[in-house]
Formats: structure tokens, sequence, C-alpha cells
């Protein structure tokens, strides 16, 4: 195996191991102002963060300034003819704090057709990758050369005043919203309709015009990127794609650096990965066990045997939430009007009866429910969508709206650079015989 990876392997199993008795022992012991276990299991239960745009709630899901999932769909003015909710009110919403009325939607959705222009380098940028480069690679990848058309980052070589960060944030965000839907249908395009692209049509509204990019003319399929667009948004600040956008912001790199560490973080199968997941899950059970529509009793005994392997059951369960996700409640209400005898829809829904008594039964299990992911990639592949590894950049460009928004009031509201303060083991120890103290930077 080599001599340095051996011995790192020789200590950093010692050290797992006292880690683990530390815990058991030591765990609920105060250090500072949170449990010892806390600064060791991904700082769960601190809070330490200040996010305008979104709250989430154990029971209620995510509040959107205050407004749940189904509010947002009955009062967010809607396409017309439509009945879901067009994303622009949304990023209204999040940014400003009020309802938006239609024509601040209609302005918004305006401003983005203005600002939505790529410049030819990000296209060859991303030429210059394999056609087999992940989705979500080729996404930040683009992300990154857009960074050449950054308002902020020119501003302040020439000697921004602080008071003024927030204006030129605000442009970078428009800006970069306005764009990505573009950069991601060329992805797309690129890489699973052999490079035939779509131009957009500057009549369409945002979702409606990136449906179109994608190659999806269908009035359903726009009205389900309304609403993926607006469900996926923002989840408060505290996730790993929110964090991280925020976490390097607070360093003054401009949006389209922070987006770029944001989306690198959804990329994680642990975070806008699991959507992808999900849908790979549902296709392997489905092969192995030779039907189109699994029973409920054929899906319990899968569900038994992924969890025997060692393996979770992804698009259940949250670290915040106790109920089902208000976001699944949603597109499952989507499913019912637009797509009820879809079988893998059906299959979906059949999995929703299924999985939460076999986790309850564990006793371990703390929300045995679905999340967001459990159930979009099975609208996805209804209307034809079927690459599910390009489903975390269709989240990718929705969580955009949210992380620039809470970047606009980071800036706005003067907020610092984020630096906690970190303690080693070996301080934690010592901490513990009373040999040292635990101090702050």
């Amino acid at each position: 195996m080599g001599i340095i990876k051996d011995r790192f392997r020789a200590k950093s199993e010692i050290v797992s191991a006292e880690i683990k008795d530390l815990l058991k022992e030591h765990g609920s012991k105060k250090i500072g102002e949170v449990q010892l276990s806390q600064i060791y299991t991904g700082m769960r239960g601190i809070t330490g963060l200040v996010t305008e745009t979104s709250l989430l709630d154990a029971q209620d899901g995510i509040r959107f300034r205050g407004y749940s999932i189904p509010e947002l769909r009955q009062k967010l003015p809607k396409a017309p003819d439509g009945s879901e909710p067009l994303p622009e009110g949304l990023f209204y919403l999040m940014l400003v704090g009020d309802l938006p009325t239609e024509e601040d939607v209609q302005h918004v959705t305006s401003v983005w057709q203005r600002r939505s222009h790529v410049p030819n380098h990000v296209f060859a940028t991303i030429e210059a990758l394999p056609v087999n480069t992940h989705p979500m690679t080729q996404f930040v990848v683009a992300i990154m050369a857009l960074q050449t058309e950054s308002q902020f980052a020119k501003q302040y070589a020439q000697g921004l005043s602080k008071k003024d960060y927030w204006e030129a944030v605000f442009d970078d965000a428009m800006d970069l919203i306005a764009r990505l839907p573009r950069v991601a249908a060329y992805i797309y395009r690129r890489k699973y309709k052999k490079g035939e692209h779509i131009q957009p049509n500057g009549l369409l509204d945002w979702a409606g015009n990136f449906a179109h990019m994608l190659g999806y003319e269908n009035e359903e399929f726009k009205e389900l990127m309304r609403l993926y667009m607006t469900i996926h948004a923002d989840h408060e600040g505290g996730n790993v794609s929110a964090h991280a956008t925020h976490l390097v912001g607070s360093a003054l790199s401009d949006p389209y650096l922070c987006l770029a560490a944001g989306m690198n973080g959804l990329a994680g199968p642990l975070h806008g990965l699991a959507n992808q997941e999900v849908i790979k899950w549902i296709f392997e059970m489905r092969d192995e066990l030779k039907t189109e529509i699994p029973t409920k009793e054929q899906i319990t005994e899968y569900v038994k045997k992924t969890l025997n392997e060692g393996r979770v059951v992804p698009g259940y369960g949250h670290a915040v939430l106790r109920q089902t996700d208000p976001r699944f409640i949603a597109q499952m209400e989507f499913g019912k009007r637009h797509t009820p005898k879809d079988p893998l829809v059906q299959t979906v829904w059949n999995i929703y009866e299924a999985v939460p008594p076999v986790l309850q039964s564990l006793g371990k299990i703390k929300n045995p429910w679905p999340n967001v992911d459990a159930h979009s990639g099975a609208l996805l592949v209804h209307f034809g969508l079927e690459e599910y590894e390009y489903y975390t950049v269709l989240f990718g460009v929705s969580r955009a709206l949210g992380v620039l928004a809470s970047l606009c009031w980071d800036r706005a509201l003067g907020y610092p650079i984020e630096r906690p303060k970190s303690v080693t083991t070996k301080l934690v120890k010592r901490w513990l015989k009373g040999e040292d103290e635990i101090w702050g930077d």
C-alpha cells in the first residue's frame, strides 16, 4: 500500500478508537457553550449562523420569509394559465422580504432576460472537458469561467467602499442567476443530446426558458421546472451548499467563487447528489425484482436487504426535519395532478408507505420520512429527463437563488469573516484531565 499510507492508516485507527471511547464517556460534557460530542459530529444543533432568507422548522419544514411551501404555491405569482409559482417571485421574496406583485415578478424576469448573455469563452471552457465528465464538474467549471465577468472583483480591485460591497454583489448575483440556465442547458445538450444546442427564448420566464433550452416544450414540464426551481431554492444557512457559499463569501470572495464553492458541496452524495442516488436505487430495485411496479411487500424486503448490506435508503431521513418534507408533498401533489398513472411515480408512492415503518422498527432513526430528493427524479423521468447524473445540476440552478440572495444580505449587513475556533484531540484529552484550558481564538 505504501509506507506513508500504511502509517497513516495505523495512526488513524488508533485515534478513531480513542475518540469513540472519549465521546462515550465524556460526550455530554460542555466545552465552552456546546457539548463535546457536537464538535466531533458535524456541529449538529449548534446555532452559529444568521440566514435572513429562510428558516427550517423540524415539524413544518422550510419557511421562506415565514411562508410555508403550500402558502408559496398559493400566494406567489404564476405564469399565464399556470398553477405553480414562478421562481422569480421567490427570489424577490427572499431578497426584499415582501411578497411580490405580478409586476415585480415580470420585472425580475425581464432583468434576467437582459443579463443572460454568456461569453463565448465559457462555452469553449466547457468544450475543453471530456464529454463524459460529470455534469456537476462541468457546471462548476463553467461558473469559474464566468468569473471573468465579476463586477465585485473588478470594483474591489479599484478600491470599492465597504458600504457599496452589497451593490456589486447584487449585480453579480443577478448576472449569475440569469446565465445559469443557459450554461446548465448547454451542458445537458452537450453530454446527452450530441451537442445539438437550443437557443434561448427571450419571451419565456426564467424556468420556462430553462425547460425550453433543455429541449422540453411540454407545458407540464415547464410547470414542473417552476415548482422544482422554487422548492429547491433555499434551506436556511447550515446545509453544505449554503454554508460553503456564505463561508467563502465572508472572505470577500466574489459571488462566482462563492457559488462554485457551494456547488462543489452540493455535488456530495450526502447533499445534492442524493437525488441522483434515489432514482438509481429505484432502478436497481426494479431490475433485481424484475417488475416495473414492485409491491409494498417486495419494497419492504428490498429495503431490509439494503439496510442489512450497510447501505442507506436514499431520499429518507433528514438532519433537522422530523416529519415528511413539505417539498416531497408538493411534488406528490404535482404527480397526482399530472402523472397519476406513471409506474415509476406510483413506485415512489409505494416506497413512501413501505420505508418509514421499516426505519421506525430499528429504533434509532429520528426521522424515517422522505425528504425532497425522494420524489423529484420520478417526475423528471416521466417527462423524458432520464439522465439522473444531471439531476444535481438542476438542484444547483435552483439553489443559486437562495444562496446568492443570502450573499447580498451578508454584504449589506457587513458580516465579518467566519472563523470558528478549533482544537486538537490531544488538547481535549489534556482538558478532560484538568491539565489545560480550552480558550478562544
